[in-house]
């Protein structure tokens, strides 16, 4: 079943996805005619895996790690499917990276693995953006708009062997399956509800397969996960007018 939330006059909604429609308890909304697509979840952090498929760690020049790298997106970042970004005015190197993200349903912590399928409500997409030129972690990964996340979650769907990929104007960039992880999903929120207790809604994203690459103002960025569907959204040169 794949569940969304659409933004009304009256507010936000959220219900089931079916063929452009979300079914909510009070109505039909169209998307498109009634709203527009909200990012799936509401959460208070987005936790986001790095360097976690071998091929990216060599492209990359990154050292392999024992356990997970991670660093945190605020609730800012997220950016709606459907929605454009602006390319940031403090960078020169803006990278996309298209990964699969899990959506917690109820508040956790000290998970086995064994435990995630019980926590997690379902799966969507997130692009992974990067100031790649900024100093620090922080600096390069957090700002507004760094996470466009959506369109939708799929609650019925075995993470751990997807196909993937990234097209970029039409061009496919990215190309890869979720069992080239180096840490399955199951043990990434397992390890990050040893450190923090996760809220509803909040984000676990997996990292991103090989071929990060850059962006520019007009590229359009669709990234696509087997048995979710496609996160799209276009570069704009500044930002988008408030909505």
């Amino acid at each position: 079943m794949r569940l969304a939330r659409i933004l009304t006059p009256e507010g936000p909604v959220e219900g089931r996805y079916e063929d452009g429609t979300v079914l909510a308890d009070d109505g039909v909304y169209e998307v498109g005619v009634d709203g527009r697509l909200l990012p799936p979840c509401d959460p208070s952090a987005l936790y986001c895996i790095g360097r976690n498929y071998a091929e990216t760690l060599e492209q990359m020049e990154y050292e392999r790690s024992e356990e997970p790298t991670f660093f945190i997106k605020p609730p800012s970042s997220l950016v709606a499917h459907g929605q454009s970004v602006a390319y940031p005015e403090f960078t020169e190197e803006f990278t996309y990276a298209g990964e699969l993200a899990a959506v917690i349903d109820v508040r956790s912590r000290n998970l086995g693995p064994e435990d995630v399928p019980e926590v997690v409500r379902g799966y969507t997409i997130m692009n992974d953006l990067d100031a790649l030129d900024q100093p620090n972690l922080p600096a390069r990964k957090a700002f507004d708009g760094s996470a466009p996340l959506g369109p939708w979650l799929e609650t019925d769907l075995d993470p751990t062997n997807l196909d993937m990929h990234t097209v970029i104007n039409g061009e496919r960039r990215q190309d890869a399956n979720t069992e080239l992880m180096l840490f399955d999903p199951y043990e990434l929120v397992s390890f990050l509800s040893k450190r923090f207790t996760f809220e509803p809604g909040d984000v676990v994203a997996f990292g991103s397969p090989a071929n990060p690459g850059l962006l520019e103002p007009g590229d359009d960025v669709e990234i696509t996960y087997e048995g979710v569907g496609s996160l799209r959204n276009t570069i704009t040169e500044s930002s988008p007018s408030p909505s």
